[in-house]
């Protein structure tokens, strides 16, 4: 069985969709449009409704505004969220409002999971577009949607027996960035020595490589977006955390009672391909035996650590050779089709990148896998050994008196308070940091509109309904969040907490000085 919403037919909890502005012009195939839709059960003339209703916004926006068309329409009982992921094909997420305080969110952080997804899609299956053109009905886009939009939202948001989408607990996380690891100069360089062993892997061919500590980033070779991607699949699904626990490392966020934005789930979801073919219902034998291989990158549990080292998976491939236990990813900077082969030793995870058209069989792999041991193996020991002797812990970033959040927009970087701490934050304090940031958001995309080579700095500064002091900080593409609710009630005491912040652990880029 899928994923269903007891409140699916009733228009309640939230609705995702992605259709394709291309398809479907004629009357009667209006259907052939929509590429995915969830609650899959919802009726036709529901979605059709939604997909019209969304299209006809985006029809109107654009005669005002061609480049940037519409991309958050709020109404009196629904928000609806817009995100273009390629040229025509949109996503759309049709958020319900209501009075329950739990079902506050902020709509940037609603368009952010949309792009996460969009983006680990096409890392493994290539943009919609592309498979759109290569079988043209849409079975293949849709077949491969349908499996793949569920299983992240069962890895991401499912909680106990529900889908639960972030809230204003979650004003204190940045979705779409990767977390450093703080090191010293003298591991800086062992890293350095061990990236380079990683990139001649494959003789004349550059590999490229990430490595992290448990679920920090310690060094990558890829651009900004393509490290961020692969980053993100790390953390859902090869880490040491992720192999051991198989659940979302921001579970703790979502504890608690539930929402109207938390949706009932009978079960994991899977795909059932009947519902995918709105052109076609031909489920006859033959029409089986064409289906296409549906590839299964962020089901649990089908990752695992073997007796080498080396991270395998059992879903990706058909043979059960080496090449099809190691996932085939797209590059977005270079557009070349790289081979995933991960090692872990202990609290570090070595994802190395190689070309595929350096691998023409088993023996290829082979010999990465050799490579590596015999001339990596060492390093990656010792490495491990110095990171776990001067970790600090889960709170080795943790600031006395500060719950913050610190984003480098132009690294795709940030730095966060620890879970923990935050979760010890009152309601009112995130309610207000999370209107907050609705307003900077709001404040960044008119900036964007008047003058895309223009970044606004802003400072603002509120009190919250607890008496907590709620900040927010921005320059030259960097950001600063933070909540002070043990401070003095002088507005001079905030202002100078952030100043010692920022001069601290910000090398003063927030000072006003």
């Amino acid at each position: 069985m899928g994923l269903s919403s007891t409140a699916a037919n009733t228009g309640e909890g939230f609705q995702l969709c992605i259709f394709d502005l291309r398809r479907g012009q004629l009357e009667g195939q209006e259907l052939d449009k929509i590429l995915f839709f969830f609650p899959s059960d919802c009726p036709y003339t529901a979605q059709l409704s939604v997909v019209g209703l969304c299209e006809g916004i985006i029809t109107f926006t654009r005669i005002f505004s061609p480049e940037a068309a519409s991309e958050v329409i709020e109404a009196e009982r629904h928000s609806h969220i817009f995100y273009e992921a390629e040229p025509d094909i949109w996503m759309i997420m049709v958020a319900e409002k209501n009075k329950d305080i739990e079902s506050v969110w902020r709509c940037d952080a609603l368009r952010q999971v949309l792009k996460e997804v969009h983006s680990l899609f096409i890392m493994f299956h290539g943009s919609l577009r592309s498979l759109l053109d290569k079988q043209p009905t849409g079975e293949l886009a849709r077949s491969q949607l349908y499996s793949f939009v569920l299983d992240y939202l069962t890895a991401e948001f499912h909680v106990g027996k529900r889908i639960q989408m972030p809230s204003f607990h979650e004003c204190l996380r940045e979705r779409g960035t990767v977390q450093m690891l703080t090191m010293s100069r003298e591991v800086s360089i062992e890293v350095q020595s061990l990236v380079t062993v990683l990139g001649s892997s494959v003789g004349n061919k550059v590999c490229n490589s990430l490595i992290l500590f448990q679920d920090l980033l310690v060094s990558t070779t890829l651009s900004p977006d393509d490290t961020t991607t692969i980053f993100t699949y790390a953390i859902l699904r090869l880490t040491p955390h992720a192999l051991s626990s198989n659940a979302s490392s921001w579970s703790y966020l979502r504890r608690g009672k539930s929402a109207s934005n938390v949706l009932a789930a009978s079960s994991t979801p899977t795909y059932r391909p009947e519902e995918s073919h709105y052109g076609s219902r031909d489920t006859s034998p033959g029409r089986e035996q064409h289906r296409h291989h549906i590839q299964r990158p962020l089901q649990r549990d089908k990752w695992f650590k073997g007796k080498d080292g080396f991270v395998d998976c059992d879903v990706w491939g058909e043979g059960g050779t080496l090449l099809s236990l190691n996932p085939t990813v797209w590059l977005q900077k270079t557009e070349e089709r790289m081979c995933l082969c991960v090692y872990q030793h202990k609290n570090l995870t070595i994802i190395l990148l190689i070309p595929l058209s350096s691998l023409a069989n088993e023996e290829g792999m082979a010999l990465v896998k050799k490579h590596l041991q015999e001339h990596a193996s060492q390093k990656i020991i010792n490495i491990e050994e110095k990171l776990s002797r001067g970790w600090g812990g889960e709170n080795a970033y943790h600031v006395s008196g500060y719950r913050y959040l610190l984003i480098d927009g132009d690294r795709n970087i940030s730095r966060a308070s620890p879970p923990g701490k935050v979760t010890t934050l009152a309601k009112e304090s995130l309610l207000a940091l999370n209107r907050l940031r609705e307003e900077v958001d709001l404040e960044k995309a008119r900036t964007k509109r008047d003058n895309p080579e223009h970044e606004k700095d802003l400072e603002v500064c509120i009190r919250a309904k607890n008496n907590a002091w709620v900040i927010a900080r921005t320059t030259r593409g960097r950001e600063l969040y933070m909540v002070l609710e043990k401070a003095s009630e002088t507005l001079l005491y905030a202002s100078n907490a952030l100043e010692k912040f920022s001069n601290r652990y910000c090398e003063g880029a927030f000072s006003l000085d």
